[in-house]
């Protein structure tokens, strides 16, 4: 019995094949961002950074870290919509903040419009006054109070920050898991 030669496969079908891993994988790369980093309501997210001249990918990084685009989402101590936003801190950016919305209750945080509206709103103020995305995060997470008092202490510096510098394990957290997804935010759709 002869051998016969063993044939390769030809040029078109590896081009072929070649074609659909690579359509494949194409393919997962935007199902997985969709999945893990979407921009859901990037209208109104669009609109409101606009607005308050700040970056959208910090915003819906917020949003994923803080709902994961949950528009009905309350926490255990009672934030609501998508960005989480407190009583307290909704009632001081209606009284103190130029938000465009000043006639609604805290009850609409759960409308996407009003509740990224309001977020977009401290988040830009923040970051105004402390001059960082990750300081602001920290205000986000913290308070205002909070971080002032970490700055006049000490404990931490808006020239030299870190955020390992932060002494509340639990906003160090918070910090790094918004500025993580921002950067990805920024990798995969820039």
């Amino acid at each position: 019995m002869q051998n016969k030669p063993k044939r390769g496969k030809s040029p078109i079908s590896k081009i072929v094949l070649f074609l659909g891993v690579l359509c494949f994988a194409v393919g997962m790369f935007f199902i997985l961002r969709e999945l893990f980093f979407p921009k859901a309501y990037s209208d109104t997210v669009e609109e409101y950074c606009e607005h308050y001249n700040i970056d959208t990918d910090f915003i819906f990084a917020v949003i994923n870290t803080e709902s994961g685009f949950n528009a009905n989402a309350v926490s255990d101590v009672g934030a609501s919509g998508l960005m989480q936003i407190m009583e307290d801190a909704f009632l001081w950016t209606r009284k103190h903040l130029n938000a465009v919305h000043t006639d609604i209750e805290y009850s609409d945080m759960m409308t996407p419009e009003y509740n990224i509206e309001y977020g977009s709103c401290m988040l830009a103020f923040y970051y105004e006054k402390y001059g960082s995305y990750e300081l602001a995060a920290a205000a986000y997470h913290a308070g205002t109070n909070q971080v002032d008092r970490w700055l006049y202490n000490g404990d931490i510096s808006k020239d030299n920050f870190k955020i390992s510098d932060i002494p509340s394990d639990t906003t160090s957290h918070y910090v790094k898991k918004v500025m993580w997804s921002y950067k990805a935010y920024d990798l995969l759709y820039d």
